[in-house]
């Protein structure tokens, strides 16, 4: 009963017109063959192969799992550069004193922050470039040439910047996070950990950052109320004295030249020894 159940619907499927009926079975047919032959044609030995990831040559377990986690530790560092950046050098210092300036003027969007981030980043590198051709002399070249390993590289590259950041931490803020971290007593400057270092070194930065911006801020104030007083005097106290005043400091400030005294203290407040040639 099953069976001629399946078979009038199977025949209720079919098209009644044999011509029709004998054009379905060949397309079919010819489908079938087709993708029989495209197996065959594409199963090549080489494409049975498995998919490996080559990390160099290994001798057992051990060192490809210290390949592996090499490789995670180089791209960690380098998803934290931008940050290192920030910490390490002096683009903290700079960035700050150029965010000031730009509010003390009183232009929001002007100029843009790409270009202040621009001109941050390449002031860093020239105030900073002793210290990166130091860092690449004594620890990058020797680990390409295999002449030491990856912690002694390490250890090499960080000298530099733990120079430079010594050099211009403050002492107070050194001693204060060094009590936090136990309050050990340090006979070599260089010895001071990283974790102290840093943290001192980047309110230092800011403090003097900050120390910057105030005397930005005092012709700039001034000229603001120079003009609120004239503008009250003469009865137009609904009138902004800052959109007023605005034209006057950007002419004050293209007349000291003020791009060049800003861009000149800030290296300068870094020591003469900095730059290309220091």
């Amino acid at each position: 009963m099953t069976k001629q159940i399946f078979k009038d619907v199977v025949r209720s499927a079919l098209p009644k017109n044999k011509t029709l009926n004998r054009f379905t079975l060949l397309s079919l047919a010819f489908s079938a063959l087709c993708g029989l032959a495209l197996v065959v044609l594409t199963s090549h030995p080489a494409l049975a192969q498995a998919i490996t990831i080559d990390l160099g040559e290994t001798e057992s377990n051990a060192t490809v799992t210290g390949r592996i986690i090499q490789l995670v530790a180089l791209l960690t560092i380098l998803s934290l550069a931008p940050s290192i950046l920030i910490m390490m050098t002096s683009f903290t210092r700079i960035i700050v004193v150029l965010s000031f300036l730009r509010t003390a003027i009183g232009i929001q969007q002007t100029p843009p922050n790409t270009v202040m981030i621009s001109l941050a980043l390449f002031l860093t590198f020239f105030i900073m470039a002793p210290t990166f051709q130091n860092a690449y002399e004594n620890a990058l070249v020797p680990l390409i040439n295999e002449e030491i390993d990856e912690i002694t590289a390490f250890e090499r590259g960080v000298e530099p910047f733990k120079d430079f950041m010594l050099t211009h931490v403050r002492e107070q803020d050194l001693e204060l996070f060094n009590n936090m971290n136990g309050g050990a007593n340090y006979k070599d400057p260089m010895d001071v950990p990283l974790q102290v270092l840093i943290p001192s070194f980047m309110i230092s930065e800011l403090r003097r950052a900050f120390e910057i911006g105030f005397m930005l801020f005092l012709p700039f104030l001034i000229i603001d109320m120079v003009t609120a007083s004239i503008l009250m005097s003469m009865g137009m106290m609904m009138l902004p004295p800052v959109m007023i005043s605005l034209p006057f400091k950007i002419v004050f400030f293209v007349l000291v030249d003020g791009w060049y005294l800003i861009s000149g203290s800030l290296i300068q407040s870094f020591g003469p020894a900095v730059g290309v040639g220091g």
